[in-house]
């Protein structure tokens, strides 16, 4: 499986949510599963399983498939939340 952080431009704050990813997929215990980072204009449907982007860029990403919605890409807890949440949903929990 394989998780794509993504922003709307750049790389900075794509590249911070994929290591709060890996943090959280380190806490639950979650392993074999690959993450990276893109801007939204790089972004394919085929790059992911899954996408985790902010909700100011989550209608324009509409393309994508499956997506978690963050409403702050800092909230190290909402993350942890929806991430745990979506990784039941796919038996790794």
């Amino acid at each position: 499986m394989k998780i794509v952080a993504v922003c709307g431009s750049g790389l900075g704050s794509s590249f911070m949510l994929e290591m709060n990813i890996q943090e959280v997929l380190r806490e639950l215990g979650v392993t074999g599963i690959e993450v990276e980072h893109s801007d939204l204009s790089s972004a394919t449907p085929d790059m992911a399983d899954l996408f985790v982007m902010a909700k100011d860029i989550a209608e324009g990403a509409s393309y994508l498939g499956e997506k978690i919605v963050l409403d702050s890409i800092i909230d190290q807890e909402e993350l942890k939340r929806k991430l745990e949440e979506r990784m039941k949903d796919l038996g790794k929990l």
